[in-house]
């Protein structure tokens, strides 16, 4: 295992205290609000509400007041504990966004991730992960009845008495693969992305399936190359809206690419020098698939890929 391995990727920490609050009854979440120390973070369209000034920073704001100030119990959902602070989030289903005050704005996390500092987008990760699994599960997957939220809102139960099946949080596993050959990689783009960007090869595991047999499966599939040995990296929690990528590097004992599955436009093999030179556009530097490239560059080239001046990206980096 790589020395630098505990080294968390964007979203990824133990920013918030998913244990002070584990066994949450409603006393327990009125307690935590009447304390006028809560916090409550708003989702709107998927998107976070953010300041971007003097610095990026997540917009917690105080029960009473507000857009929401008589928000119902039963609609929150309770996070945990950050900063000293119990944490909770709603979703807010309006045409258009609710106010805000002091310039903040909801924004796209993904775009927005690279900006704020490393806790607090994996504190709106988290919410944004929550709202999706609640608003996935208004209705019961096996009978069709309502479901009410329990544990303050970390479950979802049919109010069927015949059924009264529970619901929690899924987490869907994804491979995501930086597959190697000499001195390049592998890297493939899809028709929908900005013209030029590249990124690593990636796919859900499905049943029955180990990962790295998905790794082996989904490099044959989208590009015709069989991967040999296969190493596992590192993950990152990709609320977008509830996958794992869970982060592999493979070697491939073939060269010839074959599209055949149609999932990407293009792939080809890039080497360092064209890397820094600016070809091709890399993903977002707050993704695993940027990291997955950065710490091979870095191993055999004589300057940091963040020192590269010709590099380019989307995104940026704080």
């Amino acid at each position: 295992m790589r020395p630098d391995i505990e080294r968390p990727n964007v979203f990824a920490g133990p920013h918030v205290d998913r244990l002070k609050f584990s066994r949450a009854d409603a006393e327990t979440v009125s307690l935590a609000i009447a304390d006028g120390s809560a916090r409550l973070i708003l989702v709107w369209r998927s998107r976070c509400p953010l300041i971007r000034a003097p610095l990026p920073s997540a917009v917690l704001l105080e029960f009473g007041v507000g857009p929401l100030a008589d928000i119902a119990a039963d609609e929150l959902i309770l996070l945990g504990e950050y900063g000293g602070r119990a944490i909770f989030t709603t979703e807010i289903e309006t045409d258009e966004p609710p106010p805000l005050t002091d310039g903040a704005e909801f924004a796209d996390l993904r775009l927005a991730a690279g900006l704020l500092a490393h806790e607090e987008a994996g504190l709106l990760a988290y919410a944004r992960a929550m709202v999706s699994f609640r608003h996935r599960h208004r209705f019961c997957g096996s009978c069709g009845a309502p479901t009410r939220p329990q544990q303050a809102g970390r479950m979802m139960a049919c109010t069927n008495a015949d059924c009264a099946t529970e619901f929690f949080p899924r987490v869907d596993p994804a491979i995501i693969v930086l597959v190697t050959r000499d001195d390049r990689i592998l890297l493939g783009r899809q028709a929908r992305w900005p013209a030029g960007r590249y990124s690593t090869i990636a796919g859900f595991v499905e049943p029955g399936e180990s990962l790295e047999d998905a790794v082996r499966r989904e490099v044959l599939e989208e590009t015709g190359i069989v991967a040999g040995t296969t190493d596992y990296q590192s993950s990152q929690p990709w609320p977008f809206p509830r996958s794992l990528m869970l982060g592999f590097r493979a070697a491939a004992l073939s060269t010839e690419i074959l599209l055949s599955d149609e999932e990407l436009e293009d792939a080809r093999w890039f080497s360092r020098a064209e890397i820094a030179a600016g070809t091709p556009l890399l993903p977002f530097p707050q993704s695993i698939a940027y990291r997955l490239i950065e710490e091979w560059y870095d191993e055999g080239a004589a300057r940091p890929l963040a020192e590269e001046a010709g590099v380019r990206g989307w995104g940026r980096r704080r």
